[in-house]
């Protein structure tokens, strides 16, 4: 039986596609610094109303851990037990389609 690659073929070529388009981008500009969506966004209605940044406060105070590595640490604990949340989820819902086998 012959399997239809398609879709397969097309997944390669996009995936190298962005590869390559973040290779020449990456390689062209100079002085280039990643600014996450947050700090651009107050930045820019900041700049669009008017106000400084510091003039906005949220509703609910955030929490800002004392250094970078609790910081880390916080988010690899919340990415774990994300994790283990989905696992137990999705095999639980994959044990109910398997029928009870007969001992």
């Amino acid at each position: 039986m012959k399997k239809n690659w398609t879709l397969e073929l097309i997944a390669l070529i996009a995936v190298l596609g962005f590869c390559v388009a973040f290779l020449y981008t990456s390689s062209t500009m100079t002085g280039a610094e990643f600014s996450g969506s947050d700090n651009v966004g107050s930045a820019k209605i900041a700049e669009l109303t008017g106000h400084p940044e510091e003039s906005f406060t949220p509703l609910i105070p955030q929490y800002v851990p004392p250094s970078g590595e609790i910081e880390a640490t916080l988010f690899a604990l919340q990415a774990a037990f994300g994790g283990v949340v989905l696992g137990l989820i999705f095999g639980y819902w994959l044990g109910q389609r398997k029928p009870a086998s007969a001992t």
